[in-house]
């Protein structure tokens, strides 16, 4: 960290387990004069922990604006500040855009530093294959506008990467199954890095169903991830040869795996095209 001048410090702060806090966020937080929180209260906690005396500011997506201004002013009086979120990394489906862009149009530095993001955790576990990711954040709150953006969606060959929270996942789910169909594979990560973490794959069909069985399973922050659909190539050869194996009586696991020795094609491209051929 600079002595020289005065910089915005972009920090990212553990999901839960607070060994994921990196040696130099925590050596940020300790030499910064400002801490911009998104909850105050909740990071007074974790700056306390890590022995942090900096000052607090709130920076939250009510007062993003005016905290931008306070930030700036900070800055303009040769003080660093760190802008943290509650968990994770700022201006990922959490405030900080707002004060990052005013920074920068101000003329200060901004340094972002590496750390915990939930998106890049559930996907690293998530077995999904498929080359590239969507990350879409949360869906939108109404039925009809969360149908009209899945369908936006609908065709992108791309892991999809959703945000969740637990009063409508039951909602969500159902919404996901609609949209893009039930043989999709559906990865459902929750509490992540915390005590009772827990990360389900399955068919879309089956996700609310798997959630209902335990109101444990509905608690807690999720990340869902959706498979991308097939591309135009790999559905059209796909269900060539699917075709041809399953209506020699081959069962849809050992189709699909067949199918990938001739073809290439992902194997879980190949087992949710041939579950819709057996539908």
């Amino acid at each position: 960290m600079s002595e020289e001048l005065p910089a915005l410090y972009v920090v990212p702060t553990p999901l839960g387990h607070l060994g994921d806090m990196s040696q130099r966020a925590i050596d940020v937080l300790r030499q910064v004069a400002w801490v911009a929180a998104e909850d105050t209260r909740h990071s007074g906690l974790l700056l306390r922990h890590y022995g942090c005396t900096a000052r607090l500011l709130a920076a939250h997506q009510h007062n993003e604006q005016s905290a931008a201004q306070q930030v700036i002013a900070r800055l303009a009086n040769g003080e660093s500040v760190a802008l943290v979120v509650d968990a994770g990394t700022p201006a990922v489906s959490d405030p900080g855009a707002r004060v990052v862009a005013r920074v920068r149009a101000a003329g200060y530095r901004v340094v972002p530093l590496p750390g915990a993001c939930a998106a890049i955790v559930a996907l690293s576990a998530s077995g999904l294959e498929d080359p590239h990711f969507l990350f879409y954040g949360f869906l939108p709150n109404k039925a009809g506008q969360r149908a009209e953006a899945l369908r936006g969606l609908l065709q992108l060959p791309y892991a999809l990467v959703f945000y969740e929270a637990p009063h409508r996942i039951l909602d969500t789910v159902l919404a996901l199954a609609d949209a893009f169909g039930p043989a999709r594979t559906v990865v459902l990560a929750r509490e992540l890095t915390k005590l009772f973490e827990s990360i389900h794959v399955c068919p879309l069909a089956e996700a609310h169903g798997w959630l209902l069985a335990d109101a444990n399973r509905q608690r807690g922050e999720f990340v869902l991830l959706v498979s991308g659909a097939a591309s135009l190539d790999d559905g059209v050869e796909g269900e060539r040869v699917l075709k041809l194996l399953l209506d020699d009586g081959l069962a849809v696991s050992q189709a699909s795996r067949l199918a990938h020795a001739i073809t290439g094609v992902g194997k879980k491209t190949l087992y949710e095209l041939a579950l819709r051929l057996r539908a």
